[in-house]
């Protein structure tokens, strides 16, 4: 994400300067604001695809420890139902 940031910010600083230029400059600093902002998008889908498939991965894990553990999983979500509804009871 830092990655997809300082490309975003760079392309932004791009844009800037092209406003300011004109001419053949102002063609220039454009082409290599859309190059960055095009990396960004690659960048921010390598993301995508990444926290995608750990989400996945810890969804199978939650699920497989539910099913080998079914009683202390309920267990675990009664707890956190009393929690709650003491929580949300004091206000």
């Amino acid at each position: 994400m830092a990655d997809i940031k300082s490309v975003l910010t760079d392309a932004e600083d791009l844009l800037t300067q092209a406003a300011n230029a004109s001419g053949e400059r102002a063609s220039e600093l454009s082409a290599k604001a859309l190059a960055l902002l095009e990396q960004a998008r690659v960048k921010a889908s390598d993301v995508q695809v990444v926290v995608v498939e750990k989400s996945k991965q810890a969804a199978r894990a939650t699920d497989d420890y539910v099913h080998g553990h079914p009683w202390q999983a309920a267990g675990v979500g009664i707890g956190l139902g009393v929690l709650v509804g003491l929580l949300l009871h004091r206000k």
